[in-house]
């Protein structure tokens, strides 16, 4: 299981959004909202549960 790059969740296998950059680096999403948040250099906003 990996983790969201933007709000740090669990993501299950075989849901969530994979994103491959042009630089070859792979980075995980729960829902299409954290993809996009991400993209705008948005902060994390109160929704989103910080890890740690």
């Amino acid at each position: 299981m990996s983790k969201c790059t933007y709000c740090g969740k669990n993501v299950k296998k075989g849901s969530g959004v994979m994103f491959v950059t042009n630089k070859g680096k792979i980075l995980y999403f729960c829902s299409s909202k954290c993809k996009k948040y991400y993209k705008m250099n948005r902060t994390k906003g109160k929704w989103a549960v910080t890890a740690k």
